[in-house]
């Protein structure tokens, strides 16, 4: 192995030799690029900062300029970023300011809203056609959705305009022309005359003149006549200006009150056939009434001085005379005294009895009929509630039918519906006041009778007694007259 290694190693070392010669060669081309490369480049060099000496001062001074644009820059941010915060508060407050004036104009169309719905309920029948345009008109802008507020505005403003010159008219009496409906129900031109709440009206040839009312279901105005002299001193008034104005302080209610009121017979009618039960019970109530009054007033009491005449009679012996004495005093009081002084030689006990038999006689006569004025008292009110219910039964079987969109003839239903209670109420207090009035007078009958008879057994003389105790006057079998 030592022997190779001997004999390869000139060949290595002549091959490296080779190759170190070789390299020279090529490093010393190298390096004489490099050198030219390196002087080129140092030349560039020179000329590069040749180049940069020139262009620094311009550079520095252009960089100093633009840094003093920046800061200027920075410096008028902060300005407008500022300013930004301002208007922005700014922009708040005239937000807040906008919304409270956007407020203030929807109050504002809200008002002259309710206004012009106000001043169209107020109207006469006598302005409403008058008014019915600009009531229109404006009623239209208000519900207009693309219509501008200020020009909303702008016609409810002059809606007002309209409004308050209608007041100025109003004060001193405004004069216009129109229609109305004569009660002949002729449709007439003529002049109105608006005083207030008060509407007066004129035909153009002066045959119709009145006051103006307006009626259910109707659109035109109602002429109310006058008497002749009221008439013509309106027609002069409201032709010429001047005259005396009949004036109607309740604003025409009284008219409507009176036009509201039926006549008798009508306002009965009206309440069906349940109001001759009850019309029958008042009558017979107040027939019965006055009967039975004329026979309790025609029932005479015994007066201390018939009694005393009647008892002296009797102690006198002088049956006779006490008899008639007895009669003169008309009605049950002398009947009963009568039969006493018939049997006035009986026991004291059985002419009491005779008495006593006498006024439970007299009792059923002063008490017939009376109860009656009770019952009429008890069922009048009721036969008024049968009317009532069945004729709200009826008015609710219309409302089925018609329904319900008018309220008047609702309550014009039920107000007749309630005349049958009215009625019965009218018949049946009365007629209880009429009962404890006759009750009374026939408690007062009976009670002066048995006072009577109380003071005739008290003042009776005695009858003597036989031997065996007993009256010796045959004992007669009393009456039951």
């Amino acid at each position: 192995m030592n022997r190779t290694f001997l004999v390869a190693l000139p060949v290595v070392l002549l091959g490296a030799v080779l190759s170190l010669r070789v390299a020279g060669q090529e490093l010393e081309t190298l390096a004489t690029e490099a050198r030219n490369d390196l002087h080129v480049a140092l030349e560039e060099l020179a000329a590069l900062r040749q180049q940069i000496e020139a262009e620094r001062l311009p550079l520095a001074r252009r960089r100093t300029t633009l840094e003093q644009e920046v800061l200027e820059a920075r410096a008028a941010l902060e300005r407008a970023r500022r300013e930004e915060g301002n208007q922005m508060v700014l922009l708040g407050v005239l937000r807040t300011e906008l919304n409270g004036l956007s407020n203030e104009v929807r109050t504002l169309e809200s008002l002259l809203a309710e206004y012009r719905r106000s001043m169209e309920a107020r109207l006469s029948v006598a302005e409403q056609a008058r008014y019915r345009e600009p009531l229109r008109a404006v009623a239209a802008a208000e519900e207009a959705p693309d219509l501008a507020p200020a020009d909303k505005l702008a016609r409810q403003l002059d809606f007002v305009g309209t409004a308050l010159g209608r007041l100025e008219g109003l004060v001193g009496g405004d004069r216009f022309p129109g229609q109305a409906l004569t009660p002949e129900g002729v449709l007439a031109r003529g002049q109105f005359l608006q005083l207030g709440p008060a509407a007066y009206f004129t035909s153009e040839d002066g045959t119709a003149s009145g006051l103006v009312e307006q009626r259910l279901n109707s659109a035109e105005p109602h002429l109310v006549a006058l008497p002749a002299e009221s008439a013509a001193a309106l027609s002069q008034v409201i032709t010429r200006g001047t005259g005396q104005l009949p004036v109607d302080p309740t604003g025409g209610n009284a008219l409507r009150v009176q036009a509201a009121r039926d006549p008798l017979k009508v306002h009965i009618a009206k309440g069906g056939p349940v109001m001759v039960p009850i019309l029958g019970l008042g009558v017979f109530a107040l027939g019965i009434f006055a009967v039975k009054w004329f026979q309790i007033r025609r029932v005479r009491l015994a007066r201390p001085t018939d009694l005393r005449a009647i008892l002296e009679a009797l102690g006198a012996g002088q049956t006779a005379k006490a008899e008639r004495q007895a009669r003169t005093i008309a009605g049950p009081v002398g009947e009963m005294l009568s039969v006493a002084v018939q049997h006035h030689r009986e026991p004291k006990e059985y002419v009491e009895e005779v008495m006593y038999e006498k006024m439970l006689a007299t009792r059923p006569r002063l008490e017939r009929w009376v109860p009656f004025l009770a019952l009429s008292a008890a069922a009048a009110p009721l036969l008024g509630l049968l009317g009532t219910v069945t004729g709200m039964i009826n008015t609710f079987n219309m409302i089925t039918v018609f329904g319900t969109g008018d309220p008047k003839t609702l309550a014009g239903g039920i107000s007749e519906a309630l005349i049958t209670t009215e009625f019965g109420l009218i018949v049946a207090i009365p007629s209880l006041l009429l009962h404890a009035v006759l009750a009374r007078k026939v408690k007062a009958v009976l009670a002066g009778m048995e006072q009577t008879a109380t003071a005739f057994i008290n003042g009776l003389p005695e009858v003597p007694a036989g031997p065996t105790g007993i009256s010796e006057t045959p004992q007669s079998v009393p009456s039951h007259a």
